[in-house]
């Protein structure tokens, strides 16, 4: 199994190449979580993976309250099926709540401080119903709680750890926040073991050929929890060793080329280039710092034949929408009949006629 074998199923097991889902929540559900620091973004990377898909029927998803867009695993936004906030949020809230306490500290941000902002929180949402974020930032003002250097951002997603509040409707490419207990009333949990076994069979059976490694960087886990993660579904899983590196992936799983000049859009941050630790299957080294910048921003970028080859840009107007590529290098016209193809996917997910 080469590099090019790796992209290719990596590609599939996604669900970039073929897609057969109908539901966005459980493309969501399948890949167990979906990196959204940018909402729009996000819309799109779960856009192109549900077969016949619109904008408006993923933002529906989000509005139904079927999908989650929240702080879990890495200390980050991602989106997550309501089925699994609960237990996903157990799982991974002690360590991302490790990892900010230092910045809590410099922030001046104390236990009593985050009881506060939770009670507020708790008490505005329980008679207002939805609210955004600027609503909720001026009540902590009010409270004689100021948001220098975004310290309201650290009380939201500490309440969000805490699985009192979370996303709730959008309202146009905002989110806003709702109970969570009010947003999500079933609450699915599950025992340690369980929630480490199931996390580790969704990120290696839609996420590989992978290592421990990705997955220690995808989940945010310690090295030793997903260790014994792994070791609890290692007989769900087959294994290969290429480079002196172990990849586990499905035991259905079958590996071959990337189909013959495949080509697609994908988003900034997407799971495809951010999910694993190590990316050198995807982005040729020479392409890396042009695909990623060196504050850590994930460009959107244009994959063929399962490598990262260019850059694209959307701009959206009333009517239509812009789409700008610019690859690394000259490419085929085959090559570029395909990328014109998936810019009218994404203006017709969007609802928008592409400007020529």
């Amino acid at each position: 199994m080469e590099k090019h074998e790796i992209a290719a199923a990596r590609l599939k097991n996604q669900q970039i190449t073929s897609p057969t889902e109908t539901s966005p929540s459980e493309i969501v559900k399948w890949l167990g979580a979906i990196q959204a620091q940018d909402l729009p973004m996000a819309l799109w990377a779960i856009g192109l993976r549900t077969f016949d898909s619109t904008h408006e029927s993923v933002r529906e998803a989000f509005n139904k309250g079927e999908i989650i867009r929240t702080h879990l695993m890495r200390p980050t936004w991602h989106c997550v099926s309501a089925d699994d906030i609960y237990w996903m949020l157990e799982l991974t809230g002690p360590q991302i709540k490790t990892a900010l306490n230092g910045r809590h500290k410099s922030l001046g941000i104390t236990h009593g401080m985050l009881k506060k902002a939770k009670n507020i929180f708790i008490k505005h949402l329980e008679k207002n119903g939805s609210s955004p974020r600027t609503e909720l930032v001026s009540l902590l003002e009010k409270a004689g709680i100021p948001n220098e250097d975004n310290r309201a951002a650290h009380l939201l997603i500490h309440a969000e750890l805490d699985a009192i509040i979370c996303s709730g409707p959008l309202k146009g490419n905002k989110q806003t926040y709702s109970l969570l207990e009010e947003r999500v009333p079933n609450k699915k949990r599950l025992s340690y073991e369980e929630a480490l076994s199931e996390l580790a069979i969704r990120y290696f059976t839609s996420h590989g050929p992978a290592t421990l490694h990705d997955f220690v960087w995808w989940s945010g886990l310690k090295k030793k929890q997903a260790s014994l993660a792994l070791e609890l579904t290692k007989s769900q899983l087959h294994s290969a060793t290429i480079h002196s590196k172990d990849y586990w992936f499905s035991q259905n799983q079958t590996f071959s080329q990337p189909d013959n000049e495949s080509v697609f859009l994908l988003p900034a941050f997407d799971e495809f280039i951010i999910s694993y630790r190590d990316r050198s299957a995807v982005i040729p080294s020479e392409h890396y710092k042009k695909a990623i910048s060196r504050n850590g921003l994930f460009w959107p970028v244009i994959v063929v034949n399962g490598q990262v080859e260019g850059l694209w840009k959307r701009t959206i107007k009333r009517n239509s929408i812009d789409i700008a590529t610019d690859f690394f290098q000259p490419v085929n016209q085959f090559v570029m009949s395909q990328t014109e193809k998936q810019k009218l996917a994404l203006a017709d997910f969007i609802g928008k006629e592409m400007n020529s």
